[in-house]
């Protein structure tokens, strides 16, 4: 897939939750895992929280045969903005969510510049807005507030670092606990550290 201008994509993949945490599912992808969770929540009429989806125009269709089409080249119609958004107790939430192989940090370049821009746009408005990150070989999965991505992304252009440290997302980040039905149960983060504030947006000092 490819944006308008030409380049290339790579992207195209009771509320106190008392399941048991398990780890059954690893190997899993975080898009899965979250996916799964949304559909748990919804079910459960815990919250209601889609992934995005992403306008694509087809301009090359292959038919090798009459029962199969093969898209052969399409382009995004508009730079994408986060994957998710929903409604959870009466507040919007907007989220990205990243897999990472390295085992020491977290790449800044899979984020890219209007989805920051975005994602102030959501804290600016009141909303809980944050980052799920995974690393993938520990399968340890994070929420890490927009507003502390903030910070790090503005840093990198003065000269500061490129990524943000396993251990710094570790600190300024929040567990995201494993369950059977809620395998990546952000909605336990926000309620400790969101709602627990008067629903307002948290950033660890």
């Amino acid at each position: 897939m490819q944006y308008p201008n030409g380049k290339k994509s790579s992207a195209f993949r009771q509320t106190n939750h008392t399941s048991k945490t398990v780890y059954s599912n690893r190997g899993m992808s975080l898009e899965d895992d979250i996916n799964d969770t949304n559909q748990y929540y919804l079910t459960q009429n815990l919250a209601i929280v889609h992934k995005k989806p992403t306008p694509v125009q087809i301009v090359n269709v292959d038919y090798p045969r009459r029962s199969a089409a093969v898209i052969k080249e399409a382009y995004f119609k508009q730079a994408s903005t986060t994957d998710y958004n929903g409604v959870y107790k009466g507040k919007y939430i907007d989220f990205e969510a990243k897999e990472t192989k390295n085992k020491q940090s977290f790449p800044l370049q899979n984020i890219h510049q209007h989805q920051i821009d975005h994602m102030k746009q959501v804290v600016e408005h009141g909303g809980i807005c944050f980052l799920l990150i995974r690393f993938s070989v520990t399968q340890e999965t994070f929420l890490f507030p927009a507003q502390a991505l903030f910070k790090y992304w503005n840093s990198q252009f003065n000269g500061g670092r490129k990524s943000i440290r396993y251990e710094t997302v570790k600190q300024k980040g929040y567990i995201i606990p494993i369950r059977y039905q809620a395998k990546v149960d952000y909605l336990a983060v926000i309620d400790k550290y969101y709602m627990e504030n008067g629903g307002t947006t948290h950033d660890r000092k």
